[in-house]
């Protein structure tokens, strides 16, 4: 039933995986996972979780750039695409380390269970034999959960928000023509997918283990902007800060819906699946303006391209929720374990 549990919350956070992180290369940002979070320096990340008993997992790997490799991917436009996708990537791997730690700790407590009925072995010998099977384990449930969960998440994206408001704005001329033209069309078909994305955020954040996601991504969020502004790492200086930020992945997707309407308007298509092509066919343009705009955003806040990004941070207020001491010192954590990383590897670091 825990496994179950665990999965459906993992399930769950692969869906808002795009709200839940901040996608910069060049700037220090994070990603809220289970019970911890994932901070990425723009040479390094590094992930944080909590047991239930306390103790702390981490793992930290050191980047490369995707820009450094391959100079046509920091051109306008096309950064942003590559950027979300290595993102998205790094953010999917962190969730599945934090899902390891989580089934590692339900079959531990499994085993211990068995281990002390039978009692057959040297208290430690069994423990570290349970150990190294659960990681074993947790490793090979996570690899085709990872398969499984792909298909699903692509499938879920392109049936909620492409498919469904397409559905429900055509159906809606039929009823009445006057809704036929490009623009009220388009109009309609943005209002629907919005409502859409806003009632599963909104409906998701109902549900416990997901609320706990929402507090580590606004301890994330609070310990960026403690690093941003020179504060020491510590959980008094973190706990000042708000839990919203310009660069958020919450704002980046509440942008591509509303900027993803005006695209569509110049669309010139008017059969069904006409219109349902185009909308995946654009949907790396779209991500890709909608990336420098934030990106211009977080940089000139007092522009009118920052009134574009408001609504975004409005969103916050569903994603992001006060952390715990305990939950902003898994933040610190796994931000100083980054840092570390980036001093070794002598990399220049960025701040917005």
């Amino acid at each position: 039933m825990r496994f179950l549990r665990n999965y459906l919350r993992f399930l769950a956070a692969v869906q808002l995986l795009p709200a839940l992180e901040g996608g910069e290369e060049t700037l220090v940002g994070g990603q809220a996972v289970l019970e911890g979070v994932m901070m990425r320096s723009p040479h390094a990340w590094a992930i944080a979780c909590r047991k239930p008993s306390g103790e702390v997992v981490t793992m930290s790997e050191p980047l490369q750039r995707p820009s450094e490799k391959h100079k046509w991917m920091a051109w306008p436009i096309v950064r942003g695409v590559m950027t979300l996708g290595y993102a998205m990537n790094l953010g999917y791997r962190a969730l599945r380390f934090s899902a390891n730690v989580a089934i590692e700790d339900v079959m531990q407590s499994e085993n211990h269970v068995e281990t002390a009925a039978t009692a057959v072995a040297p208290a430690q010998s069994a423990a570290e034999s349970a150990k190294s099977q659960n990681r074993e384990k947790a490793v090979t449930l996570s690899g085709w959960l990872a398969a499984v969960n792909i298909v699903i998440s692509l499938a879920f994206f392109i049936f909620m928000y492409k498919y469904i408001p397409l559905l429900a704005a055509t159906e809606l001329k039929r009823i009445d023509p006057a809704l036929g033209g490009r623009i009220i069309f388009n109009l309609v078909d943005g209002a629907i997918r919005l409502s859409l994305f806003l009632l599963f955020i909104w409906g998701v954040s109902l549900w416990k283990d997901i609320r706990r996601v929402y507090e580590y991504h606004g301890a994330e969020h609070k310990t960026v902007f403690a690093f941003e502004n020179g504060d020491p790492l510590t959980t008094a200086s973190v706990q000042k800060y708000p839990t919203f930020h310009p660069r958020c992945g919450t704002s980046f997707l509440m942008t591509v819906m509303l900027i993803s309407i005006g695209f569509y308007m110049l669309v010139p298509f008017t059969t069904f699946w006409a219109r349902f092509a185009s909308r995946i066919v654009l949907l790396p343009v779209i991500a890709g303006v909608s990336y420098e705009i934030i990106r211009f955003a977080a940089k000139h806040r007092g522009s009118l391209f920052a009134l574009m990004t408001a609504p975004g941070l409005w969103l916050q207020r569903i994603t992001t929720k006060p952390p715990s001491d305990e939950q902003a010192q898994c933040a610190i954590v796994a931000l100083d374990h980054a840092m570390l990383l980036e001093r070794e590897r002598g990399g220049e670091l960025v701040i917005a």
